[in-house]
């Protein structure tokens, strides 16, 4: 995996975000994390949320576009 999609269930921001991953096809690549599973997860993210991040640790916050998200992945992966 080369990308973390951090989100929670019930975010339509973050369904708008899963498809983006979807149509840029990079969702293959990337892990969802329900940031309830982890209270550090729910601490940096709660009112973040969708945020995309890379193995090197860069972040990509909402709102992004296609373009951005895969910009983002070529930059960072």
């Amino acid at each position: 995996m080369t990308l973390t999609l951090f989100s929670t269930d019930g975010c339509h921001l973050c369904e708008q975000a899963r498809a983006l991953l979807e149509q840029t096809g990079l969702a293959a690549q990337a892990e969802i994390k329900d940031i309830i599973d982890d209270e550090q997860w729910l601490e940096a993210y709660r009112i973040r949320i969708p945020v995309v991040r890379s193995t090197d640790g860069a972040e990509l916050d909402w709102p992004f576009t296609a373009d951005e998200l895969l910009a983002f992945n070529q930059e960072h992966s």
